[in-house]
């Protein structure tokens, strides 16, 4: 019996999960998956939970059940390649035949002092979690700092301000203007909308150190009460400690058929694969779909595609709260309500009808 080891949980992993049971899996294959929670997480909705206008039961979707699937629940301490094997933190060793990893990411903190121990985050649900109690615990007019404009920090900031509004909202930025890899013109609706409501943007900033309740922008103080960070992301550390070629993003290099380039029993996808677009669920997700296909003709002993098609995202959307949103569908720029309907609709089809 073959051993197909997947590592995480994330949207990768999940949909490699639905894309082989109950009817893809061939009878000489076993899978196990490896995961510390006992569920997999949305990690899409984590601002929504930090923020609190969200339930935890809300971002948990039940793993599959199925005879010849286990899932191990636990933290993984390394990956020995050379002998196919993985290692947890409780000393137990699971051998592979076939191994995903889909680890996912942790917070980048670009090496800013003070930054690790003294900044929340929502990279996880845990740590979502943690940072829901330090928002909602705060007292009224307090200030929250939030640390990178990207997708994740702005709608972390507009969704705490539906939940919290009167909280003082300042959302730091390195560039001229939030989002600059969105289309100007969205940039400015979400720049104008974050004004109208009464939260600051500090654009061109340089988070130089942080503090106990003080943030460093060019070194000038700003007391906080509580500081999100949300400015960039790397690979999970059993990744990165990994012997192999990576990019400069740490990311890990792949053949096109997404296994390592010396071995094609190893497979990466999602956050730690090395790209042409940038990490999201949907990526991944695209990802997974191939290297089920990959596996499936290895397993059959058939030839494997000359090429395998381009990964087509059909675009990103972000939330403004509950009412107001903004994306890029088929390169077509919307916001509003219109924006806000369509990641709604996405969730609730992903939730309850995906696979």
């Amino acid at each position: 019996m073959k051993n197909l080891v997947i590592l995480g949980g994330g949207y990768g992993g999940m949909r490699v999960l639905q894309r082989l049971l109950p009817n893809q899996l061939p009878e000489d294959v076993h899978v196990t998956l490896v995961d510390k929670a006992p569920y997999h997480s949305l990690k899409t909705e984590f601002y929504a939970l930090a923020a609190g206008t969200i339930s935890d039961q809300h971002v948990r979707v039940s793993f599959p059940e199925h005879p010849r699937l286990s899932i191990r629940y636990g933290f993984i301490t390394n990956i020995d390649l050379e002998n196919n094997q993985v290692h947890l933190e409780d000393n137990e060793v699971l051998h592979y035949d076939d191994l995903i990893i889909g680890l996912g990411c942790e917070d980048k903190y670009h090496g800013v002092p003070g930054a690790p121990e003294h900044t929340y985050s929502i990279q996880t649900i845990d740590a979502s979690r943690a940072t829901y109690q330090a928002l909602n615990n705060l007292p009224a007019h307090a200030t929250v700092s939030i640390v990178g404009a990207g997708l994740s920090g702005v709608e972390l900031a507009s969704e705490l301000k539906e939940s919290r509004s009167d909280l003082n909202i300042m959302l730091f930025d390195r560039g001229k203007l939030i989002l600059s890899s969105f289309p100007e013109r969205l940039s400015n609706y979400v720049q104008d909308w974050f004004t109208s409501n009464g939260i600051e943007i500090v654009n061109n900033a340089n988070i130089t150190r942080v503090e106990q309740n003080t943030l460093y922008n060019h070194d000038e103080p700003i007391k906080s009460d509580a500081i999100v960070w949300t400015a960039g992301i790397q690979p999970n550390k059993v990744v990165r400690d990994l012997n192999v070629e990576k990019d400069t993003q740490g990311r890990v290099v792949l053949t096109k058929y997404h296994n390592l380039p010396n071995n094609e029993n190893v497979y990466v996808l999602g956050d730690c694969a090395s790209l042409p677009h940038a990490p999201s669920a949907q990526l991944a997700e695209g990802q997974a779909e191939q290297i089920v296909q990959v596996l499936t003709a290895r397993w059959k002993n058939e030839e494997l595609p000359t090429e395998l098609p381009t990964i087509k995202l059909k675009g990103v959307l972000g939330s403004l709260g509950k009412k107001h949103g903004f994306g890029l569908v088929n390169d077509r720029a919307i916001t509003g309500r219109v924006a806000r309907l369509l990641k709604s609709g996405i969730l609730w089809m992903y939730k309850y009808h995906n696979g």
